[in-house]
C-alpha cells in the first residue's frame, strides 16, 4: 500500500539537517521550529493561521472547543469516516447527530444534513463537521449554505485533505476552522504524530494555541481546563522539509489516479454510474475541487473475494472504513441501527483503497489492473 522508504531516501541528508538543528536550539516543545512550520503552513493554505499541536485527533478536539462546543452541545458528522471524526465530539462534551453521505463522493451529504436538523435531537446544534473523505474536498459550498440558514458553524476535518480544493480554496480554509493530521501515511507527514488547526479567526486561533497547552495564556496562569497537545520540535523540522515538496507529490498522486484511470477504462473493468454490479466503480474528482488523492478508493460488489485475491497476490490495499460508525459497539449509546445510513453502510461494504502514493511505478499500478483484471473475468 505504501513504501515510505522512497519518499525519505532522497531527502535523508536534508531532515538529518533539520533535527540537528532541532537538537542545536534545544527547541524540544514549540519554539522556533514550531513557529516556522506553522508560519509556512499558513502561506502554503493561504489562511491566516497554522496552530501546530500532537496529533490529528487533537486537532480536531482543539478546533471543537476552540469553538466553544462543549456539553449540551450537538454537532452533525458523517457516519462514513475514521473513529476520530465522532470520538474528538464526545471528547468535547458534546453530541454527535449523524448523517448520511453522497454515494458518488463518500462526503456528508448537505440535503441529509439538512433533514437531520429537522429532527428534535438536532435542537442543540452547534456545528458541522465536515470531512474531506479519501482527499475529496466535502460540498463545503452546499454545506456552509446549510450552517450559515440554521447558525452553525462549519468544522473541517481535513485529516485526509492537505493539498485538496474547492473552486481555488485550500482545505483548511474552507469553513470556521479545520483539522490536519500529519500521521505518516498521510500526503503531508511528519515521522510520528502531528497535526495542525487551520483557521482565518484570529479569536479561535488564539483559543487554540491556548488549549493545546493546559488553558494557559502565561506559564502557570490557566484560564480554562485545556490539555497537552503540543507539537514537538523534531516533527515540525520534518513537516517544514516536507513541505517544500508536498505539491510535486500532490501532482504526481493526480498522475497516478489518472493513469488508474486510463488503465482501468481500456481494460473494459470501469462501469458507469455509481453503484457496481459486475466491474468496478473508480473514483472521481468532483468539477470546481482539487482532490489531494489521499487513497485511491475504487467499488466492488465482491469487494472482500477481491480483497482476498489481491492479497493472494501480494498487492497491498486496504479497506477504509469497514463498519459505519453508527453501527460501531462503542457508539451503540447513541441509538442509531442497521439501515439507518444506507449509502454509508453499502459504501463500507464496496469501497477497497488501492495503492497510490507518489514513488508508485507505471509497472505496479498495472500489476494492479490486471490482477483486478484477472479477479472480474
Amino acid at each position: 500500500m505504501l513504501d515510505l522508504k522512497r519518499q525519505y531516501q532522497p531527502l535523508h541528508e536534508e531532515l538529518l539537517a533539520a533535527l540537528e538543528h532541532v537538537l542545536q536550539t534545544q527547541h524540544f516543545i514549540l519554539g522556533e521550529p514550531v513557529a516556522a512550520f506553522e508560519s509556512a503552513a499558513a502561506d502554503h493554505l493561504h489562511v491566516c493561521h497554522g496552530v501546530g499541536c500532537s496529533s490529528g485527533t487533537d486537532a480536531l478536539w482543539l478546533s471543537l472547543a476552540a469553538c466553544e462546543i462543549g456539553p449540551g452541545s450537538a454537532v452533525i458528522t458523517t457516519p462514513f469516516s475514521f473513529f476520530a471524526s465522532v470520538s474528538a465530539i464526545f471528547r468535547a462534551g458534546a453530541s454527535p447527530i449523524l448523517a448520511d453521505i453522497d454515494p458518488e463522493t463518500f462526503n456528508l451529504s448537505p440535503s441529509a444534513v439538512e433533514s437531520a436538523l429537522q429532527t428534535p435531537r438536532a435542537a442543540s446544534s452547534r456545528a458541522i463537521l465536515a470531512v474531506h473523505l479519501y482527499g475529496q474536498p466535502a460540498d463545503c459550498k452546499a454545506l456552509g449554505r446549510v450552517a450559515m440558514n440554521w447558525n452553525l458553524l462549519l468544522v473541517e476535518d481535513a485529516a485526509q485533505a492537505w493539498g485538496a480544493e474547492l473552486d481555488g480554496v485550500s482545505a483548511g480554509g474552507l469553513g470556521d476552522i479545520a483539522a490536519f493530521s500529519f500521521y505518516p501515511t498521510k500526503n503531508l507527514s511528519a515521522a510520528g504524530d502531528a497535526g495542525m488547526i487551520t483557521t482565518n479567526s484570529d479569536s479561535l486561533a488564539e483559543r487554540a494555541r491556548m488549549l493545546r497547552q493546559h488553558g494557559m495564556r502565561r506559564r502557570y496562569y490557566h484560564d480554562e481546563l485545556g490539555w497537552n497537545a503540543r507539537l514537538d520540535g523534531f516533527q515540525a523540522a520534518i513537516l517544514e522539509v516536507k513541505l517544500k515538496y508536498v505539491d510535486r507529490w500532490n501532482q504526481q498522486r493526480h498522475e497516478l489516479a489518472g493513469r488508474y484511470h486510463a488503465l482501468f477504462s481500456s481494460a473494459g473493468l470501469a462501469e458507469s454510474g455509481t453503484l457496481p454490479h459486475h466491474g468496478i466503480i473508480l473514483p472521481r474528482e468532483v468539477p470546481g475541487s482539487r482532490h489531494a488523492w489521499h487513497q485511491y478508493v475504487i467499488r466492488c460488489a465482491r469487494r472482500d473475494e477481491l480483497r482476498e485475491f489481491l492479497a493472494a497476490r501480494q498487492i497491498g490495499c486496504e479497506i477504509f472504513y469497514p463498519v459505519p460508525l453508527h453501527l460501531q459497539k462503542a457508539l451503540e449509546p447513541l441509538g442509531y441501527r442497521e439501515g439507518d445510513f444506507p449509502e454509508a453502510e453499502r459504501a463500507a461494504r464496496e469501497v477497497l483503497a488501492l495503492p497510490i502514493f507518489p514513488e508508485l511505478r507505471e509497472d505496479e499500478q498495472q500489476a494492479v489492473v490486471h490482477a483486478i483484471a484477472d479477479f472480474l473475468s
